[in-house]
């Protein structure tokens, strides 16, 4: 009998311990339940408040887009319309006829295109000739003659070894006032002081600076501004301001010349008489025949026919 209700307790106690590990993970899984249920609650709590911020974030900034496009607004109104079309037609506008750029032959370069100059090429021609941008070459002038209009005739100097570009260098002379070196420029003129001829302008122009070297170098070591008449095969790298240009040619010089003469008196508001663009132009005869001595008068004369 005493076994008997051993057995039976020992069953009561598996019994109790089976019941209460039974509860135990029904409370664990209660448990696990709600903490889901919570970590769902929180995480749905955050997506809306993230949505919240976005949707905040997104107010702000299409406000201040808002805002800015009123203020371009405003700032358009005050702009005319009329002066912006004005300054795109000044742009557009060439400082002569396309045909006269192209019958001096402003245009034709040489057949060595250097590299500093190969941006102002448009296309080389069957015979390799290098062949400028005119509306660069109008372009780069324009800047030039802004330039120019900075300084005063006394503060400027125009040196031209090339023969082709006596006549017109002389022209430009008479009309602007400017000193022009032709023929040979004064070694030092610009660094020795010593020198009766001692010369110190603000701005150089110089017709070719291979040419026309030992001025540039003189301009280069007296820290002097640099307009530069420059072809395919000249090297750009001491020039401040570069006219692309045949600077060969008589009627080429003669052109850009005439142009920067025209600008310089209209932007300073000078009344100097400026010769026409045919005298600059033309090809001065004497020159040519000082050139050809030696030729008999025959050859001379089929030569500038």
């Amino acid at each position: 009998m005493p076994k008997r209700k051993k057995e039976e307790a020992e069953k009561a106690e598996e019994i109790v311990e089976t019941s209460e590990t039974k509860i135990e993970e029904k409370a664990k899984r209660g448990r696990k339940k709600k903490e889901a249920t919570e970590l769902e609650f929180n995480i749905e709590n955050s997506e809306e408040e993230v949505k919240k911020k976005r949707t905040s974030d997104r107010s702000v900034l299409l406000r201040e887009l808002k805002e800015k496009a009123k203020k371009l607004a405003a700032g358009i109104e005050g702009i005319k319309t009329e002066e912006i079309k004005k300054e795109l037609e000044k742009k557009r506008e060439l400082l002569v006829e396309l045909d006269d750029y192209v019958k001096t032959g402003i245009h034709l370069g040489t057949r060595v295109i250097t590299p500093s100059m190969r941006q102002f090429v448009y296309r080389r021609r069957a015979d390799s000739i290098g062949v400028l941008n005119t509306s660069l070459i109008d372009e780069y002038i324009k800047k030039a003659i802004d330039v120019l209009a900075k300084y005063s005739p006394e503060e400027i100097v125009l040196v031209c070894k090339r023969e082709a570009g006596w006549k017109p260098a002389a022209l430009f002379s008479e009309a602007t006032g400017i000193k022009v070196f032709t023929k040979k420029y004064p070694a030092g003129m610009m660094t020795n002081i010593q020198l009766e001829t001692f010369y110190e302008p603000e701005l150089v122009i110089i017709c070719d600076p291979w040419i026309d070297r030992n001025a540039l170098g003189d301009a280069v070591r007296t820290n002097k501004k640099v307009i530069g008449l420059c072809d395919t095969n000249n090297f750009t790298k001491e020039v401040n301001y570069v006219i692309p240009c045949n600077n060969k040619g008589t009627k080429s010089l003669g052109l850009v010349f005439y142009l920067l003469a025209r600008g310089y008196l209209e932007k300073r508001k000078l009344k100097n008489r400026l010769p026409s663009m045919e005298d600059f132009t033309e090809e001065d005869i004497q020159a040519v025949q000082e050139s050809y001595e030696f030729r008999k008068p025959m050859e001379f004369e089929q030569i500038v026919n």
